[in-house]
């Protein structure tokens, strides 16, 4: 079922500004190539030329539905922060992986370890990838933002839309029957405390909150066996906000099915459960055999029952009635024909893209292979290179370094976006020798904190970056590390630290590259950058560099004792650039000027709860002072933890992470005064 208002079929693009620089020509070509029918092309785009308001003025035109891809879930939520606002009455949905915690199921041979799977699902993000799939189902003027994450198996979209309720005033159907439908695709009664994918009754009301609903409820008012009311509220007033002559309620699961492919499904499970017996028992491998068929049967008992078990995505191939080897269903497959791909960053997403279907195949082989599941398990998976390039129709890589992949499948169809609309120049390049690296580089920081800028140093070691920032706040400047072992809750927290001016310097490694986005930052130093590899490959420095291209004093220092072949390439590039940039500035007049940025958090626009409150301070006491001087006895303590904790957890859920790590501070505090 996928219904295709035409009234609803336009994008409508809203911004006070038109495209300016190379702007107007990248989007006139990336459309005029797109209208041809060409598959592929690269929007070759340098760090702050707007790619963004690029790729939305190009979907306005065409005025087909977009899947705009990113590496990960911050540079997906920036984005989709931006698309949101460039379409405010258009569909934009957000679809990432929904754990914010994730251990896969697991098997070690070697020590004989089972590692069940835990996880932590985020309800906010479960709530927007229905929206997502709803939004592709039931109209066209849809952008959905995803990670790479969105190859993997989500459920048949034919049963998924197959399963829908579809209701009407005047409609000849009882409550009854509605609220078996609703069971059947898995939304639960609750009187008491309804939520997101639960229905109440009142009387002759019936009350739901669908799956892929915000704010919204529908009120369903029955008289005898007809539908007589359809009504949209506020689910916390109550308070109706309008009228719905019509609706349609999706399942609360991607894996839903009906009861007669159930039957078939548990049917073909019972037989794979068969074969594999046989074969583990003709091996005399006995403990494998009777692990499978007690962890099956268990399964097929709770789908028998409930029409869904833990895990369920395991089966995925029975459900869809797929053919072993045969790719699952993807977010892909929710899209029309003529959609198009927005790979953004493709020199990262692309091999990840190319990654995910070996390692994931690897671990389940090795749980398929000890009797923990059944071989159609391996089936439940991310596409293959291959399967996904079959899937994607046109696409349009997005990239300030593309890789050699998207470059070869673009044919050369490269489409240039250079110049800024703000005329800035990409930063000047400078390499200096690594005698004394160090007393430069403090001189260097000094000089920016002292005209109220930024920093950011990169070495090739978590190491390094640690003894580094000892020895430059030794020496008064200001400076902070950033590398994997930082916590993923203090990572964004540390970044609007830097921005807000509450230090000078930021030191880390890789994580100073791709969609950092720092106004503020007016010099990037490179340590070891004749040190040839990953780390400071041609395309590594190019986005390196690009981390100071939003400031008007951008400037990017070399230290190194040779001019690699990768570092020649980044520097050619970059004056390439630059020489390109000037010309038209000279031409049109333009003075440039740095890039100004709001300090909100790019995750923020994705969660509809309110921030974490912050506790109020007294002047010159820390929350952490705070809460030590109520910590009078060891009842109070306890009782202090346990709020703490559970502020902390509500604070982490809704990303407000420096309220986040400010109670984590002071349960640390509190723990250690207990010792």
């Amino acid at each position: 079922m996928r219904k295709q208002d035409k009234s609803q079929s336009e994008f409508t693009l809203v911004s006070p500004y038109s495209p300016q620089g190379d702007q107007p020509q990248a989007i006139d070509e990336l459309t005029a190539n797109l209208d041809s029918g060409l598959p592929a092309q690269v929007l070759l785009g340098a760090t702050g030329t707007g790619k963004t308001f690029t790729m939305a003025q190009v979907i306005a035109r065409t005025g087909r539905p977009a899947l705009i891809m990113a590496p990960n879930k911050t540079l997906a939520a920036q984005l989709f922060n931006e698309f949101k606002g460039l379409f405010p009455n258009n569909a934009v949905e957000y679809f990432v992986s929904y754990y914010d915690y994730y251990q896969p199921e697991a098997y070690l041979p070697r020590t004989d370890t089972y590692i069940e799977k835990d996880s932590s699902i985020n309800e906010d993000i479960d709530k927007l990838r229905h929206a997502a799939t709803h939004a592709l189902l039931t109209r066209r003027d849809v952008v959905i933002v995803a990670s790479v994450s969105c190859i993997y198996g989500l459920g048949s979209p034919e049963y998924y839309a197959k399963m829908v309720l579809p209701l009407e005033e005047g409609q000849n159907i009882s409550m009854e029957e509605v609220i078996g439908k609703l069971v059947e695709v898995q939304y639960e009664r609750n009187d008491y405390d309804l939520h997101r994918g639960a229905f109440r009754v009142r009387g002759d009301v019936l009350e739901i909150i669908p799956a892929y609903a915000r704010e919204r409820a529908l009120r369903l008012e029955f008289f005898g066996d007809e539908l007589e009311r359809v009504l949209e509220t506020d689910h916390l007033t109550g308070e109706v906000i309008r009228n719905l002559p019509k609706t349609v309620i999706f399942p609360n699961s991607h894996y839903v099915s009906d009861r007669d492919n159930l039957t078939r499904a548990m049917s073909d499970i019972r037989d794979e459960l068969r074969e594999r017996l046989i074969e583990y028992k003709r091996d005399n491998r006995l403990v494998e055999a009777q692990r499978l068929e007690q962890r099956t049967l268990y399964d097929l008992e709770m789908i028998e029952e409930l029409g869904y078990c833990n895990g369920i995505e395991n089966y995925s191939r029975h459900l869809d009635g797929r053919k072993a080897g045969e790719p699952p269903a993807t977010l892909i497959d929710y899209f029309p024909k003529d959609f198009i791909l927005f790979m953004d960053e493709s020199h990262i997403s692309v091999p990840q893209v190319a990654g995910m279907y070996n390692g994931d195949r690897s671990r389940k082989s090795t749980l398929v292979d000890y009797g923990f599941r059944l071989p159609s398990a391996l089936d439940n998976r991310p596409l293959n290179f291959d399967e996904f390039q079959s899937r994607i129709g046109q696409a349009v890589f997005v990239s300030a370094t593309p890789g050699p992949w998207e470059l070869e499948r673009a044919q050369g169809l490269i489409v240039e976006q250079i110049i800024r609309p703000t005329g800035l120049l990409d930063p000047q390049v400078e390499v200096r020798k690594t005698q004394g690296q160090i007393d430069d580089l403090l001189s260097e920081c000094k000089k920016r904190a002292a005209a109220g800028e930024r920093v950011l140093v990169t070495t090739l070691t978590k190491r390094m970056a640690e003894e580094l920032t000892d020895y430059l706040n030794t020496y008064g400047v200001n400076t902070r590390y950033l590398h994997s072992d930082v916590d993923t809750l203090e990572r964004v927290a540390i970044i609007q630290a830097l921005r807000a001016g509450e230090f000078d310097v930021l030191v880390g490694i890789n994580l100073l590259r791709e969609g950092l986005d720092i106004p503020e930052v007016s010099m990037v130093a490179i340590l070891d950058a004749d040190k040839e590899g990953f780390l400071r490959s041609t395309r590594s420095l190019i986005q390196t560099f690009g981390r100071a291209a939003r400031n008007l004093q951008g400037r990017v220092i070399l230290y190194a004792d040779q001019v690699t072949r990768s570092m020649r390439e980044a520097m050619d590039e970059t004056e390439r650039r630059r020489a390109k940039q000037q010309a038209h500035n000279l031409e049109h007049g333009i003075t440039p000027k740095t890039v100004v940025k709001d300090l909100d958090n790019v995750l923020d626009a994705i969660y509809t709860q309110g921030k974490a409150e912050k506790a109020p301070k007294r002047k010159g006491e820390s929350f952490v002072d705070e809460i030590m001087e109520q910590a009078r006895d060891e009842e109070t303590v306890e009782k202090l933890l346990k709020r703490l904790e559970r502020d902390m957890r509500a604070a982490a859920k809704e990303l407000a992470f420096e309220r986040a790590a400010e109670l984590r501070d002071a349960i640390a505090a509190l723990q250690g005064g207990r010792k």
